[in-house]
């Protein structure tokens, strides 16, 4: 290996993965794409094969203190309720001091909106799977628990103000989440495990959030 490649590694920052499924860091962030990013790979299912076989309520095989920030996409609504603040403790607790996370999950306010509409099994969006209806938004989707797997059932959700209050309740000093409505019902949230200014939090937006940032709501916890 090239004193370059090592100096590269040496001051690369890592982010844990979890829940990543197939998924690999392309797949990420435009932030985490970068060569100052190093992913580390968590999740559940050994069948995707992780650099860690672990659940998010129970990452005892990663240091306390140990990761830079923590990317989680659609893996917190696979919890029952009572299990969010557990996971969420878990986040907290293999973040350096200055640590941040970067989390996704559908966004049931807008999902809603759908089924008062009687639209419960209506193509809500069309995925690289096939249509998604608010259904599977809700419980998961069918096709794939159909086939047995059953780590794809949703078990709780959340809205945009339920979001920020269990970031904050999990003990987040700051947060910050955006909604997206239809067609793309899903929430994104920043929670910093320490003070930032306003400056440093919409940077990290702007790295990590998707294109379209408008209605994002600052929570100065």
């Amino acid at each position: 290996m090239s004193s370059t490649s090592i100096d590269t590694i040496a001051t690369q920052h890592v982010f844990l993965h979890v829940g990543c499924g197939p998924a690999k860091r392309q797949h990420t962030t435009r932030g985490f794409v970068s060569d100052e990013w190093r992913e580390v790979r968590l999740d559940i299912d050994p069948v995707v094969q992780p650099d860690i076989i672990g659940s998010m309520t129970d990452m005892k095989m990663v240091d306390s203190g140990s990761m830079d920030a923590l990317y989680s996409s659609h893996n917190i609504e696979h919890l029952f309720a009572h299990e969010v603040p557990v996971a969420l403790a878990e986040f907290r607790r293999v973040l350096k001091d200055d640590g941040f996370v970067i989390l996704t999950c559908p966004d049931m306010q807008s999902v809603c909106q759908l089924v008062a509409e009687e639209r419960l099994t209506d193509t809500a969006y069309m995925s690289s799977v096939g249509p998604i209806a608010p259904l599977d938004i809700l419980y998961g989707h069918r096709s794939a628990l159909a086939k047995g797997n059953h780590y794809m059932a949703h078990r709780c959700g959340f809205t945009k103000q339920v979001l920020i209050g269990v970031l904050k309740a999990a003990g987040f000093p700051q947060s910050l989440v955006m909604q997206r409505q239809a067609p793309l019902f899903d929430l994104w949230a920043l929670a910093s495990n320490s003070q930032r200014s306003e400056d440093e939090l919409r940077s990290l937006v702007d790295l990590h959030f998707p294109l379209e940032q408008r209605g994002v709501v600052i929570a100065d916890m």
